[in-house]
């Protein structure tokens, strides 16, 4: 079954939904955003430490850096190295990262964003509304990357270049995430 992704917000609006979202984050999001892209930076440079893949978990999930820090330095080393692997497929990152402990598709995809923010976006479930859909495996998962690399290349969304992660994709993600919290309130 194919996944059909419906975009809920006008793609006119996304530009200024991911500046919105920069803007009302808290300090404490805006660091632990940077952290996490400067650790995905330091792994795609062959630094597969506990410390740069917990930065990135901290910026996703708190709750999960227990179970994190529960596998051993060369099943973590293990995990990055073919998720940083330029090579490894979408199949064959996620599939390495889930391996870890602590690490789940939504965590798995947010790794591999930071690691390299031009081909991938994290799989949130707030994203995931901005899209009509609510589901989440692997499959989904590159059918969901694949219909945003497609907004992304048509350029309605620019890179915050001054930002984190200064990628079309991660503008998107930001755009996407901004919408569905306007959408709460």
């Amino acid at each position: 079954m194919v996944a059909h992704f419906e975009l809920q917000p006008a793609e006119s609006e996304l530009q200024d939904l991911a500046e919105q979202y920069w803007l009302e984050a808290c300090n404490k999001e805006r660091q632990l955003e940077t952290d996490a892209f400067e650790a995905g930076a330091a792994i795609r440079n062959e630094d597969y430490s506990l410390i740069n893949l917990e930065a990135i978990v901290r910026w996703k999930s708190e709750r999960l850096v227990p179970y994190l820090i529960g596998n051993s330095s060369a099943r973590i080393r293990r995990a990055l190295e073919v998720a940083a692997s330029p090579e490894s497929s979408t199949h064959e990152a996620i599939n390495a990262l889930l391996e870890l402990r602590g690490v789940d598709i939504s965590i798995a995809s947010a790794i591999l964003a930071t690691i390299y923010p031009e081909r991938y976006i994290e799989l949130d479930f707030k994203d995931l509304e901005a899209l009509g859909q609510a589901r989440q495996d692997i499959r989904f998962y590159e059918e969901y990357l694949t219909f945003c690399r497609r907004l992304a290349d048509r350029g309605i969304v620019k890179p915050q270049s001054e930002l984190p992660g200064p990628t079309p994709l991660r503008a998107l993600d930001r755009a996407l995430s901004q919408w569905s919290r306007n959408r709460a309130m």
